[in-house]
C-alpha cells in the first residue's frame, strides 16, 4: 500500500496543453502523468464565433484551461490508482505554473469577461497569450515615456519593456476596448486566475508580477507614471490589478469545494502559489544555485540565469530577487521563435519528396532532415540565418525584426536551411550568454531542458560545439510538471524550502554534450559572421 501524504500533483500549463504529474516526495519519482490539449488552442485567426482577429493576436479561452485540467488529473490519478493504489487523497499538495504574461480581464466574482455575452465577439475580452504581439505600440509609447522620464524600474527590464507584459497589454485594451476595460474588474495572470478557482483566494506571485508585471523593490510603476502614459491608468494598482504580491515558495490557499469538484482532490488540500512555466524548471534540474543557467527549449526558448546578486544587464527580460529560489536573483531572456522555426519550416518550405522519403523511412520530417543535415560540417553549405521568426526578445528587444536567411545558391538543400535554423538559434543563445557574462553575471553550468533537448541530439551538439561549454540533459519529459510538484511539497510541508526540495526530487541527468574542438573552432568564425548580420540588421 501506498504511503499517505507522500505525493503531490504538479500542473504545467502550456501553449498548447496542461500536463498531469504525480510525484514521489521522497525522490521525485513520477508515479503517473498525462496531458489534455485545449480544445481552442491558439486563436490568432479568429474568435469562436467567426469574428476575424487582427495580425499580431495570439488569444486564448479560459475555459479551455479548466477543461483541459480536469481532464488531465483524471487520466493522472486513474493511473497512479491503476499502477501504484495512489488515491485522491494521498496526495499531500498541489502546484502549478504557468505561461506569461498570458493575461485576462474578470468581473469582480472573477468570470472572464468573454464569458458574458455582450463580449462574446471581442477580442480584448478573451486571454492574452504570451505571444500576443498586438500591443506593440502601446509597449513602444511605454518605453519611451519611461526613457525620458528616468524611470528607475526600466533599468531592470533591460532598458526595454516587451510587448507581450501585462501594462503593454492593458494599455492595448484601454486604447481598442475601452468598454472592456471599463467592465474589468481585474486584469490577472492566468495562473493567479486559476488560484482564485481553485482556492477562492486572489493571489499574485511575486514571479509573475517582477518578470511580467513590472513590480520591483516592493513596488510598481508610479502613480504619475501611470497618469501620464493614460489619465485613466490613474489608480490602476489597486483597483485593476491586485496590489497584494506574495513571494516564492509560498501557498495560495487550499481547494475549496469547486477546487475539489474541478480536481478530484479533497477540499482543503493546499495549492502552492503558481509559478512561471520556464522558472518552474529550475527546481526540477536542481539548478537552484548561482551561476546555474537553464536553457528551456520549446516553441520558444527562455533562459534563465541564477545570480548572488542583483545587476542590470541591457536587453534582457528582467530579473526579480527571491522570485524563483528564495535568497537568489534569477535573471530572463529569450527567444521569441525556436521550435516554431523549425516548425514553420517544415510545413512551408519542404518538398513533397521529402515528406515521401521521411514517410517511406518511417520518420517525421524533422527526424529526416536532422538525418541529413548532421552529414553537414559546420559552415559546409553556406547558408545562415537569424532566428527572428516571432521578433528578437533579447537582446534587441524588438518583436518587429523577422527572420532572414542568406548564402542561398540553386545547390541549397532543405536539409542545409533546417540546419542554419538550427545553427542560428544556438547563435541566438551565445548572444545572450555573452551579454550575461559582459555585465559581470558568471555562468559555471549549462543544462537544457524541454522536449526538442530531449529528442534532437544533432541540436544539443551544435549548441554545446557553439557555446563551446559542456551542456547537460535532464532525464525528465515534464520538467515544468516536476517543478510544480516541488514547490507543491514546499507548500504542503515536506520540506521547508525549494532547494531542500530539489536536492530529493530533481531530475536526473541523462546525457552531457562536451564540445568537439574542430566543430567549436569553426563555429567561432561564423558566430562572427552572425554578429556581424546580427547587428546590422537588427540594431538602429
Amino acid at each position: 500500500m501506498p504511503t499517505p501524504s507522500l505525493y503531490t500533483l504538479g500542473l504545467d500549463f502550456g501553449t498548447l496543453s496542461v500536463r498531469a504529474l504525480i510525484v514521489d516526495t521522497r525522490d521525485g519519482r513520477a508515479v503517473a502523468e498525462a496531458v489534455s490539449e485545449y480544445a481552442h488552442g491558439v486563436m490568432d485567426a479568429a474568435l469562436p464565433d467567426g469574428t476575424p482577429l487582427p495580425p499580431r493576436f495570439a488569444l486564448q479561452h479560459p475555459q479551455d484551461y479548466l477543461d483541459s485540467m480536469k481532464a488531465s488529473i483524471r487520466e493522472a490519478l486513474s493511473a497512479a490508482y491503476t499502477a501504484e493504489g495512489v488515491a485522491p487523497d494521498h496526495i499531500a499538495a498541489l502546484g502549478v505554473d504557468f505561461t506569461a504574461c498570458t493575461m485576462l480581464p474578470v468581473d469582480r466574482a472573477g468570470m472572464p469577461l468573454c464569458r458574458d455575452p455582450a463580449f462574446a465577439g471581442e477580442p480584448h475580452a478573451y486571454v492574452k497569450l504570451w505571444k500576443h504581439h498586438g500591443a506593440t505600440e502601446e509597449a513602444d509609447e511605454l518605453n519611451a515615456l519611461a526613457a525620458a522620464r528616468v524611470e528607475p524600474w526600466l533599468a531592470s527590464y533591460g532598458g526595454t519593456v516587451s510587448c507581450e507584459w501585462m501594462l503593454p497589454k492593458i494599455l492595448e485594451t484601454l486604447r481598442k476596448a475601452p468598454d472592456v476595460f471599463k467592465a474589468a474588474y481585474r486584469f490577472t495572470e492566468a495562473a493567479d486566475w486559476l488560484s482564485l478557482m481553485l482556492t477562492g483566494n486572489e493571489t499574485h506571485a511575486a514571479a509573475f508580477a517582477g518578470y511580467k508585471g513590472l513590480w520591483q523593490d516592493g513596488a510598481y510603476p508610479s502613480e504619475d507614471f501611470l497618469a501620464a502614459l493614460d489619465p485613466a491608468l490613474r489608480g490602476l494598482v489597486g483597483s485593476r490589478i491586485s496590489p497584494i504580491v506574495s513571494p516564492v515558495s509560498g501557498i495560495a490557499g487550499r481547494l475549496n469545494n469547486r477546487g475539489a469538484a474541478l480536481t478530484g482532490l479533497p477540499a482543503g488540500t493546499p495549492v502552492a502559489l503558481p509559478m512561471i512555466d520556464a522558472h518552474a524548471v529550475l527546481p526540477a534540474l536542481g539548478m537552484t544555485r548561482a551561476g546555474d543557467l537553464t536553457v528551456i527549449l520549446g516553441t520558444s526558448t527562455c533562459h534563465i540565469l541564477n545570480a548572488a546578486e542583483a545587476k542590470e544587464v541591457t536587453g534582457i527580460c528582467g530579473y526579480t530577487e527571491d522570485g524563483v529560489i528564495p535568497s537568489l536573483c534569477t535573471y530572463e531572456a529569450g527567444q521569441a521563435a525556436v521550435g516554431d522555426c523549425f516548425d514553420w519550416f517544415v510545413k512551408n518550405c519542404v518538398p513533397a519528396s521529402y515528406t515521401e522519403a521521411a514517410r517511406a523511412a518511417g520518420v517525421s520530417v524533422h527526424a529526416y532532415l536532422r538525418l541529413l543535415a548532421e552529414r553537414k560540417a559546420p559552415g559546409e553549405s553556406g547558408v545562415m540565418a537569424l532566428d527572428w521568426w516571432n521578433g528578437n526578445r533579447s537582446i534587441l528587444v524588438d518583436p518587429t525584426l523577422t527572420g532572414i536567411i542568406v548564402g542561398l545558391t540553386l545547390a541549397t538543400r532543405p536539409e542545409d536551411i533546417y540546419r542554419a535554423l538550427i545553427e542560428a538559434t544556438a547563435f541566438g543563445t551565445k548572444v545572450i550568454v555573452e551579454q550575461y557574462e559582459a555585465f559581470g553575471i558568471p555562468i559555471n553550468h549549462i543544462m537544457a531542458a524541454g522536449g526538442i533537448a530531449r529528442k534532437d541530439p544533432l541540436m544539443m551538439q551544435i549548441y554545446a560545439d557553439v557555446l563551446n561549454r559542456p551542456v547537460e540533459v535532464s532525464e525528465t519529459t515534464q520538467a515544468g510538471a516536476l517543478g510544480s510538484a516541488i514547490y507543491a511539497a514546499v507548500a504542503g510541508g515536506m520540506y521547508a524550502s525549494v532547494t531542500e526540495a530539489a536536492d530529493r526530487m530533481a531530475a536526473k541527468v541523462e546525457r552531457m554534450y562536451t564540445p568537439n574542438p574542430g566543430a567549436a573552432q569553426a563555429y567561432a568564425e561564423m558566430f562572427r559572421r552572425y554578429r556581424e548580420l546580427h547587428d546590422h540588421f537588427g540594431k538602429r
